[in-house]
């Protein structure tokens, strides 16, 4: 007589380890499973709801100006030191991690001329300059109130910037001029021949330092070389820009914040259109800064509104405001990528956290592997109606949300008179343009 007996491993049904949990055997057949996607379409509705509740991004306002925040540089170097320059002629260097002042200069420049650029060299010095056309260049480590040198333009200046590595920084006026900091004088004039254009901006290219980026007020953006110390291309696009910032990981895509309220990076190869087109803010973007990571960027605007945006998404960005914050003149990302700064003309720098639902301080294993599981599910059933419609939603002041309207319903009148402009002509005489072409207006070479 034959008897069968099932028979286990006892290793397959007990720990391996103390401690460790006890092992489950689970059927993946998912027809013994016929509730498992709508249970787990209801955790994808719980994570997105829960990412909007405890969606709190502000941290902090950080003291110590009297007039509006214009200028704002980060150490190079260091996840902690930030520098603020204001209306005041004010200088403030922040240390972020305990919220205290690490310099205070409240008298950098003349009184009434705003501090307009700043910017650190390598080795940690600090440069400012004003319109009261002066650069001065301080030490951030030492107490002393006194400038380490000043150099004296002969026009008030809107914007300074220093080389990665060689001891040279340049500076926008009406002229673009290349300094070198054992000189009092400018080693080289940048400025394109037939321009008369006030320059409001300029930037070195994070790879290629020898080349740098400048926007006018004659709706110019201009690259130049310091190597043959003249401008190299030049284009005139339909709205001037405000600021603008080179991609940390791709050196050829610059990133320009413009007048006409939206944003637009280009491929310095082809000048031609824009590589992408960002809207969402309802007045003008007043600066701009990418992450390191390169993956998303910060930009401030004249709606009084911070917006977060991912990098290729022309839509959906994150909204930061407050009830008092106004005009947004500047903003930062940290070297970290974790949290923003923003400057506004109610005198306070702002501290903000990248992700509005991140949770600060030491985060263990098990609520990691939880954070993971919850943003999958909503990566993955976000072309849900419901689900979708709470990862979208943005709360936003009244004012803010009426003059989206309004814009919209503006752009909508504006396309159909476009049509029936088109519909009524000859063939062929009124073509449709697309709308990245509508941008550059002419270029020069």
């Amino acid at each position: 007589m034959k008897i069968r007996v099932l028979q286990h491993d006892l290793a397959s049904h007990l720990p391996q380890r103390p401690g460790d949990p006890t092992p489950m055997a689970r059927n993946l057949n998912p027809l013994m499973h016929p509730f498992a996607r709508a249970r787990e379409r209801t955790r994808a509705l719980n994570a997105a709801k829960m990412d909007r509740m405890f969606a709190k991004p502000f941290i902090a306002s950080l003291e110590g100006h009297v007039g509006p925040v214009e200028a704002m540089a980060k150490q190079p170097g260091e996840l902690t030191t930030v520098a603020s320059g204001s209306w005041d002629g004010g200088i403030v260097v922040h240390h972020l991690a305990r919220r205290t002042k690490l310099l205070h200069l409240p008298q950098a420049h003349k009184k009434n001329k705003k501090v307009s650029g700043l910017c650190f060299s390598r080795d940690g010095r600090l440069f400012s300059c004003s319109t009261d056309a002066t650069i001065k260049l301080w030490s951030v480590e030492s107490l002393d109130d006194k400038p380490l040198s000043v150099f004296t333009s002969k026009a008030p200046l809107n914007c300074i910037d220093h080389h990665y590595s060689d001891s040279q920084f340049v500076t926008a006026s009406n002229a673009i001029q290349l300094w070198d900091e054992t000189k009092t004088f400018p080693i080289s004039n940048l400025t394109f021949p037939t321009s008369t254009e006030t320059v409001t901006a300029v930037r070195f290219n994070l790879a290629e330092r020898s080349v740098l980026g400048s926007i006018g007020s004659d709706r110019t953006f201009t690259l130049y070389d310091i190597r043959t110390g003249k401008a190299e291309r030049r284009v005139v696009m339909a709205m001037s820009s405000n600021d603008l910032s080179w991609s940390p990981t791709f050196p050829t895509t610059v990133l320009l914040a413009s007048e006409d309220h939206n944003l637009y990076t280009f491929d310095v190869r082809n000048l031609g259109k824009p590589t992408q087109i960002y809207k969402g803010h309802v007045a003008a973007a007043m600066s701009c800064d990418w992450a390191p990571t390169g993956l998303e960027f910060v930009s401030g605007g004249w709606d009084r509104t911070v917006r977060i945006w991912k990098e290729g998404r022309g839509q959906g960005s994150e909204v930061y405001h407050t009830k008092r914050m106004q005009r947004v003149s500047c903003a930062l990302f940290t070297h970290d990528a974790r949290f923003v700064l923003s400057g506004s003309d109610d005198g306070n720098v702002r501290v903000w956290k990248a992700n509005a639902s991140e949770r600060l301080g030491i985060i263990t294993g098990r609520e990691r592997a939880a954070i993971e599981y919850r943003d999958a599910l909503k990566e993955r059933w976000k072309m849900d109606k419901q689900i979708g419609k709470v990862v979208r939603s943005r709360h936003v002041p009244k004012p803010i949300y009426q003059a989206a309207k309004l814009k919209r319903t503006m752009l909508d009148a504006e396309r159909v008179k476009e049509e029936r402009r088109r519909k009524h002509t000859r063939q062929g005489e009124s073509k449709p343009k697309a709308e990245r072409k509508k941008l550059v207006v002419a270029e020069q070479m």
